[in-house]
């Protein structure tokens, strides 16, 4: 059996120069767009351009020259991808369809990053995520006046105040919580499909640890106390704008795994799985996609990758 890639969640194994000092300079909009080997992440709506494969290429992000384009409604600096300057632009419909009409070479991130390679999933994470920002602050919280993008992309100024809005991200924890025998428990959220199960996670609040989080959550969603709190990794959720946060915890000394009980309001049902009835339950259990930090960490668990079509190998014996 192949070992899974655990060496970092799916949407974190690229690192992209940020290249932050280029983001005071008057003149980089008017360099960027000169320069020969600039590129440009292009974004309608939540999706991305996909270039189109020929001769079994490898699937790639479409990324164009700046001259190629028709006028964005937005442009910002995402940084070096090695050698080359890369920005994100969004562009409505109608000049999304003069860049490319066939639908199908627009992809969502769900769709995307799985077959895209590790430098061009980073972009996109990036992209969608500052895509989504400002999508959601052309006003300004203080007074509701009109905000422009400034700072190559990475700050809005309001229009009446001056005031500087950035970027913010929500962090969120998600728990792999496992019992003494070692079963990890798993959770199906009201939300979510019949059958699909992942690990239970909820977002910091004001004031909190991430640690206190850690408790908190799995007390309010399973009934649960535990402790032995660990730190695994994180990666960005850009949907719309969360870092997920991996832990790994216990059930606390004298807890039976048996008082689980799901909160009825999030959380519809809980079970506890060895890692032989994980392999077993396939068909009847959905786990989570192969983008998400839930399915690197429940991999990480398990010691063995879950293939395309969810179903987990058997447990090596050696």
């Amino acid at each position: 059996m192949t070992d899974p890639d655990l060496s970092a969640p799916p949407f974190a194994r690229a690192v992209i120069d940020r290249d932050a000092a280029e983001r005071d300079d008057p003149t980089f909009a008017a360099r960027f767009d000169a320069d020969p080997t600039a590129r440009v992440v292009a974004v309608r709506g939540h999706r991305v351009l996909l270039a189109e494969r020929v001769e079994g290429s490898e699937p790639a992000l479409e990324l164009r020259h700046p001259a190629d384009l028709p006028e964005p409604t937005l442009r910002s600096y995402l940084g070096r991808d090695g050698d080359t300057p890369v920005e994100l632009r969004v562009f409505d419909e109608a000049s999304a369809d003069l860049i490319e009409p066939e639908a199908a070479h627009w992809q969502g991130l769900r769709a995307a990053a799985p077959v895209l390679p590790a430098n061009h999933t980073g972009l996109a994470v990036e992209a969608i995520a500052l895509a989504n920002w400002h999508a959601g602050h052309a006003f300004c919280p203080r007074c509701g006046a009109a905000t422009q993008p400034v700072q190559a992309g990475w700050a809005r100024r309001c229009e009446r105040d001056g005031n500087l809005l950035f970027p913010r991200t929500d962090p969120a924890v998600i728990v792999i919580v496992t019992d003494d025998d070692d079963r990890l428990l798993l959770g199906s959220n009201a939300l979510w499909e019949q059958r699909r199960f992942s690990l239970l996670a909820g977002f910091v609040e004001p004031g909190e640890s991430l640690e206190s989080a850690v408790v908190r959550e799995i007390g309010e969603e399973a009934g649960l106390h535990v402790d032995r709190v660990e730190y695994v990794a994180s990666q960005p959720w850009p949907l719309p704008a969360s870092l997920m946060l991996g832990f790994t915890a216990r059930l606390a000394p004298g807890v039976d795994p048996a008082a689980a009980k799901p909160d009825g309001d999030e959380i519809l049902e809980l079970r506890w799985f060895t890692r032989n009835e994980i392999t077993a339950a396939y068909g009847g259990v959905v786990l989570p996609g192969e983008t998400s930090i839930a399915r690197w960490l429940i991999e990480r668990w398990y010691g063995g990758p879950i293939d395309p079509e969810g179903r987990l190998p058997a447990w090596p014996t050696s």
